[in-house]
């Protein structure tokens, strides 16, 4: 049914090899399917209609549904209806997504704040890597943009100690003025979401330097700014009811503490940086780290809260402003994680002490999480702003899992992948098992499977458009296999890989996994493609992660994306999913 080219490369001086580049064309699967619900080579709209309910799932769809479908697609359909062609051009479009873009926000939105993950940031001014990168509004602007609703900005006196400057402390990045970085998020706070941002602030100020703050963030965001009253601080506020809000978090601030001289080195122990590779090494697994491990981030945090915060020599009006009261408390894990009933707080714990804390304490930790907020950052080694495996801090709950948006690699693209769920607007509903008060969830114990994932990986196409013809290799058409798994609960963790087929802008892999699932409700589908090389590492094909629980069934275009989350104009894969 398509012609074919021909495609030449160069192998040496005098000798070339020539290719035929195939069109796309329909897999052996799908025209048995459009021979099934089709006449005389047509299908009508009656025969969508019952494809719509029997093959896609979608078993409220009516007549009228399939009308709307064929109006949309009408540069591509016959009159009378599809053709295998037009049928399989609208299967492999744009108009067939995996997640319903169209379903916008539908999580129920009225609960606290406690019981939604929310898309954090971590250091997000920085453009690079955590040493030597400048500080900047426009990586604020770029998360925002893409529905990030934490901003952390860190706040230091400037050289003559008169005006406030954002910069990760003693290191060699550049400073940006705070008021910038402000006026910066008051213009783009809700261009992707209405549902509030909270910028959490590390103070490194003077009481004189606290109140110039509290100045610039009153003046700046006006009628923005959420003012905590007695009620707001004993039980959170719902997502709903802070809709355009900014919330303002951070420990009530003690006294000034003088900045060192000293400069953090270089130097240190990088075990888990797994960037070998062009898109990052494997997400480490939640059992994977010893005790050794631990024993080797020998560098200090920078977000130390060791202690309970002494309010002697607080500005007032800053302290009003903090909507989301953080700290540690004196002693240690039993009363970091002590809930109270009369108030609520935000704990921050680095990476690796949660990991230490989830081995003696993970119900407890999942309890706290249920009133109160945790924030889970990055440790202090990771100075190229890679990031950690998120699943972690989901899965006990922890609301703010902070990532290094400016990095990039798997940890982030399943952090992206959870956050385009509930319309993409930055706050995931938690799951009832996190949420239940009578049998506390244990991240350790694992349970009997829930349901059973079934994923078709039909075929590729568009990487001859978005790529150079030799980009992959220099001399032949590409090798490519797709990897699809599941980042989720430890029992649920798994990737398998399809085979390479030799040769092939349009791979066409036809190959069924299955994956049981424990907990689906914090799963998020991973898929990648890569391009087999015999003598170097494989090369990166583009990637995408969606949320489980969000995957319409039924055969479904997936667009894929580049290492940094970019959307590619043309590459997608078509794919099959189930969920039994």
């Amino acid at each position: 049914m398509s012609k074919q080219s021909k495609q030449t490369y160069k192998v040496c001086f005098c000798f070339r090899r020539r290719f035929r580049l195939a069109a796309t064309e329909a897999p052996p699967q799908i025209k048995s399917l459009f021979e099934q619900y089709s006449e005389n080579g047509i299908m009508s709209v009656d025969h969508l209609q019952r494809f719509l309910v029997e093959v896609q799932k979608q078993e409220k769809a009516t007549v009228e549904d399939a009308q709307a479908v064929m109006n949309s697609t009408a540069h591509i359909f016959h009159r009378k209806g599809f053709n295998l062609e037009t049928f399989f051009k609208y299967l492999f479009g744009d108009d067939n997504p995996a997640i319903d873009l169209h379903r916008g926000v539908h999580h129920e939105m009225n609960a606290p704040l406690s019981h939604y993950f929310i898309f954090t940031g971590h250091n997000s001014y920085l453009t690079g890597n955590q040493l030597s990168s400048d500080c900047s509004d426009v990586p604020i602007i770029q998360a925002l943009e893409k529905g990030v609703r934490v901003i952390e900005l860190d706040i230091w006196p400037n050289s003559t100690k008169d005006d406030v400057h954002v910069l990760h402390g003693r290191t060699l990045t550049t400073p940006v003025q705070l008021i910038k970085c402000l006026k910066s998020i008051k213009n783009h706070a809700f261009v992707a979401s209405e549902y509030p941002v909270v910028i959490t602030l590390e103070d490194h100020l003077t009481t004189e330097l606290q109140a110039k703050v509290a100045q610039m963030v009153t003046e700046t965001f006006g009628d923005m700014l959420f003012t905590p009253d007695a009620e707001s601080l004993g039980e959170f506020r719902s997502p709903e009811s802070l809709k355009r809000r900014i919330i303002i978090s951070t420990k009530p601030p003690k006294e000034y503490l003088k900045a060192k001289e000293g400069k953090i080195s270089g130097s240190g122990s990088q075990k888990d940086n797994d960037s070998s590779e062009a898109w990052g090494g494997e997400i480490p697994s939640y059992k994977s780290r010893s005790g050794a491990d631990f024993k080797d981030d020998l560098v200090e945090e920078e977000e130390e809260e060791e202690e309970e915060l002494q309010d002697d020599n607080c500005a007032p009006e800053y302290r009003n402003l903090i909507g989301i009261h953080a700290g540690k408390g004196k002693g240690g894990l039993d009363d970091w994680l002590r809930v109270d009933p009369d108030k609520v707080r935000r704990l921050s714990l680095s990476e690796q002490e949660l990991e230490k804390a989830a081995k003696t304490h993970g119900p407890q930790i999942v309890r706290f999480t249920q009133r109160n907020i945790l924030r889970v950052y990055p440790k202090g080694i990771r100075f190229d702003s890679s990031n950690y495996n998120p699943l972690i801090g989901w899965m006990h709950g922890a609301q703010m899992v902070a990532f290094n948006m400016q990095g990039y690699g798997r940890s982030l693209w399943v952090m992206q992948g959870m956050f385009k769920a509930n319309g993409g607007c930055g706050y995931v509903k938690k799951p009832d098992i996190l949420m239940n008060k009578d049998a506390i969830f244990d991240p350790r114990v694992t349970l009997p499977v829930k349901m059973t994932l079934k994923v078709t990986v039909f075929m590729g196409e568009g990487w001859y458009y978005d790529f150079s013809h030799t980009h992959f290799d220099a001399y032949s058409p590409p090798d490519f296999y797709t990897r699809v798994g599941i980042a989720g609960v430890p029992a649920d963790t798994i990737m398998k890989r399809t085979k390479a087929i030799e040769d092939s802008w349009i791979p066409a892999w036809n190959e069924t996994f299955e994956f049981p699932l424990t907990v689906p409700e914090l799963a998020i589908l991973r898929i990648e493609v890569h391009e087999y090389d015999m003598s170097e590492k494989d090369d990166f094909g583009g990637q995408t992660c969606l949320p489980i629980l969000e995957l319409r069934k039924g055969i479904r275009a997936v667009p894929l994306y580049s290492q940094k989350g970019d959307k590619y104009k043309s590459v997608k894969l078509l794919m099959q999913f189930d969920l039994v």
